[in-house]
């Protein structure tokens, strides 16, 4: 084993899971010290990139602020992310969405991602296993 593996498995805190993919619309709540004082400040985009190497795993949030695209990158293990909230999914087949940083308007948009909803139909019981009462005439 890679001497930096070793580092890494011993200081490697308890992976929280990502509920975030590429594509999907995030807010990221982080933690900013100013002097004495700390106060925590919203950043929503889409995420466009994931880089998963160990300790340093990151990912890049991309949003557009005035006409101009700004993007962060923010380490997965920090203490400085207080949470993050997932505002909706989106439906994209690339692993980088890197091509959206050319992009502006409606074709910057990523399509949202629609979960199957199944819906349970009830029993309904036939002929031969429950008589069914029938009024009579009168």
């Amino acid at each position: 084993m890679d001497i930096m593996q070793a580092v890494e498995k011993e200081i490697m805190p308890l992976e929280r899971p990502l509920e975030f993919e590429i594509g999907d619309t995030v807010k990221v709540h982080y933690r900013i010290v100013e002097g004495e004082k700390e106060r925590i400040q919203v950043f929503e985009g889409i995420v466009i990139a994931l880089n998963n190497k160990g300790l340093s795993k990151t990912f890049t949030v991309r949003k557009i602020s005035f006409e101009i695209g700004v993007e962060r990158i923010f380490p997965v293990i920090s203490p400085r992310i207080a949470k993050i909230e997932v505002v909706r999914k989106g439906k994209v087949r690339r692993a980088k969405l890197y091509f959206l940083r050319s992009r502006t308007g409606k074709s910057a948009k990523v399509k949202e991602r629609r979960q199957k909803i199944f819906k349970t139909a009830a029993r309904v019981p036939l002929a031969q296993d429950a008589p069914v009462d029938v009024p009579a005439a009168e």
